[in-house]
């Protein structure tokens, strides 16, 4: 691997320094749960009845004898949100497969799931920021009982996968894995879908043209296709190394996808706190994984909501991360992609042209991310720079492809899009924003014009 980019060595050691009080504070707490033996046998014999009383028995054969994991579930499972639909039976589906590697399972909680695609414009999207810290403080109650070894999260959308991060950190003494559910297949093109909603605005179409290209667009379960805040979680979780690699942006119900969710279950069971093989959420998100969270946001022009998520879920670790830190960073990471509405491509070809892998091994290959993490699969960031495939009825990964199969979508570091990343911050006498850098063309990127005062 090459040397990490001074500009990179800097930040790190800059937010390092600035964290160390409150992440010292963190790993404190998260130590003091520390046990080599499952959390629930300290429960009375009557509030382990409890955990057990609802589960069939065989599974309750096995917690009674504390004798192999059990992962708690915390999902967002509703079937409003097309991508949370799949998850409808992912709790039966992770139970059966557990039962296969030694582990049983249960259903922790529950979380609120909003879109804000739904929302925009009406008087819920007041809720739409808050439910993130209502998803966090849920996702606590789900896992306070003491009585799970590892943690599954099944999230996807804008404030879910923060608000699960979140929350889950306040257990990090526990293996947590995020489980996706893929996006949607590729509904009408974007350029399309643009042209009808200008024809409406400009009187041209009705209502039911409208509707009707919407619903070609945002028309089966999984996650919408454009690179908004979900996807951008997608990548995140990649990222983060919370994701099984490679695990992001395969589509729902393939063998694929369920093979990947069957990985996802025989990892928390391999890794669970009481295990041969601990890997605890507080030694994955390091100050180097926000980090690398924040590289890949900038070099794939990801969501501008995550300058509020990423430095909420890192602070939870105890990890400082400011806007400064992200400009100056951008500065210096190149844009290597182009996926609406940074460009006309969806994340479906955003993914066959390379995907996460490819910019991955891109960024590793230029000292522009930390490949010196913990992760739920592994040690190093490497293990990400892979697609999943099968082999029959195997799962296997290999190298993603050597060059982009669209360079209209994905490029490598040598021929980036841009040589900053795509996001900004914008300082002045009026105060400060963030802007997105990658979806504004060069033209448009100065205006000027006279300036009118208000008294």
């Amino acid at each position: 691997m090459p040397d990490i980019h001074p500009v990179l060595a800097e930040v790190t050691q800059r937010i390092i320094d600035r964290s160390r009080d409150s992440r010292a504070a963190f790993m404190a707490r998260t130590d003091r749960y520390k046990s080599t033996e499952p959390r629930r046998k300290k429960l009375s014999c009557a509030n382990y009845a409890h955990v057990v009383a609802a589960s069939n028995d065989h599974d309750k054969l096995q917690q009674a004898l504390d004798a192999v994991p059990n992962i708690g579930i915390v999902t967002a499972y509703n079937d409003m949100l097309s991508a949370h639909q799949p998850y409808h039976d992912y709790p039966d589906k992770i139970k059966t497969a557990a039962r296969k590697f030694g582990a049983t399972v249960q259903v922790a909680g529950g979380v609120p799931a909003m879109c804000d695609g739904v929302t925009q414009g009406r008087e819920g999207m007041d809720l739409s920021l808050f439910s993130r810290d209502v998803i966090a403080m849920a996702t606590a109650v789900s896992l306070s009982h003491d009585a799970f070894d590892a943690a599954l999260c099944l999230g996807i959308c804008d404030k879910i996968v923060p608000g699960l991060v979140i929350g889950s950190l306040s257990f990090a003494h526990l293996p947590v894995i995020f489980v996706p559910g893929g996006p949607m297949s590729s509904g009408l093109p974007n350029p399309e879908k643009a042209k009808i909603r200008t024809q409406y605005a400009l009187g041209q179409v009705g209502r039911d043209a409208l509707l009707a290209a919407e619903m070609a667009s945002y028309h089966a379960a999984g996650t919408c296709t454009f690179y908004g805040t979900a996807n951008s979680n997608q990548m995140m979780m990649e990222m983060m190394g919370l994701h099984v690699p490679g695990a992001a942006f395969v589509h729902p119900n393939t063998p694929l996808r369920e093979a990947l969710t069957v990985a996802a279950t025989q990892q928390a069971a391999k890794t669970a706190e009481n295990g041969k093989a601990p890997k605890r959420m507080a030694d994955v998100l390091t100050e180097k994984a926000f980090i690398n969270a924040v590289v890949g946001l900038l070099a794939t022009g990801g969501s501008t909501n995550h300058t509020l998520h990423i430095p909420a879920m890192a602070r939870a670790g105890g990890v400082i991360i400011t806007w400064q830190d992200m400009d100056d960073l951008s500065r210096v990471v190149p844009l290597l992609a182009r996926v609406y509405p940074n460009g006309s491509a969806d994340v479906n070809h955003f993914h066959a042209a390379g995907g996460i892998g490819f910019v991955i091994r891109e960024l590793l290959s230029v000292g522009l991310l930390h490949n010196d993490v913990e992760t739920i699969w592994g040690t190093g960031l490497q293990d990400y720079a892979q697609e999943p495939w099968l082999d029959g009825e195997t799962l296997k990964w290999r190298p993603v492809p050597e060059t982009s199969l669209d360079d209209k979508v994905l490029r490598p570091a040598s021929n980036p899009f841009q040589p900053e990343g795509g996001l900004r911050e914008l300082t002045g006498n009026l105060g400060r924003a963030v802007t997105k850098t990658s979806a504004v063309k060069p033209e448009h990127q100065v205006v000027e014009g006279p300036c009118v005062v208000f008294d």
